[in-house]
């Protein structure tokens, strides 16, 4: 069986390569660190996540739990319905679905693309495959953009 690679150089290297672990593309968010999620890439419509591999988030067989998998996706389908401009936007889930495929283990790799942008809503869908590009797991989701308010001072 053939895998498709888990890297996309298409889509385009982070501005917030570097960030602290509590922050997620630009934003603020703690859960980044407890989960530890690193935002990889974003823009044009399109994110990657890698989700790190903890022991703590791994089910009885020691695969990486499927309410972990899914908190990888939610984040990555949102970065992507906020890719266009990532600094000025938040999103609040509207709904998500996930198809479970395979099971994961080792640090997990997401990308998600935007699939279209309204006004306030963004539709989004996404995969999360293993390092070694075995298909884990699959999503479609809705957003509600947020735009984020200036910094006081800003």
């Amino acid at each position: 069986m053939q895998h498709q690679s888990t890297t996309h150089d298409n889509i385009p290297a982070s501005p917030f390569a570097g960030e602290a672990p509590d922050m997620f593309f630009g934003l603020p968010m703690a859960m980044a660190r407890a989960m530890a999620l690193r935002g990889e890439r974003i823009g044009d419509d399109r994110a990657q996540v890698r989700m790190g591999f903890q022991a703590t988030q791994a089910n009885s067989r020691g695969e990486v739990h499927g309410g972990a998998i899914a908190t990888l996706l939610d984040c990555t389908l949102a970065a992507a319905a906020r890719a266009h401009d990532p600094a000025a936007h938040g999103v609040a889930t509207i709904d998500l679905t996930l198809h479970y495929v395979a099971a994961g283990s080792g640090d997990l790799i997401a990308t998600a693309r935007c699939e279209r942008r309204g006004r306030s809503i963004s539709f989004a869908r996404g995969e999360v495959r293993a390092e070694d590009g075995t298909l884990v797991a699959l999503a479609t989701g809705s957003f509600k953009l947020i735009a984020r308010q200036p910094a006081a001072g800003s």
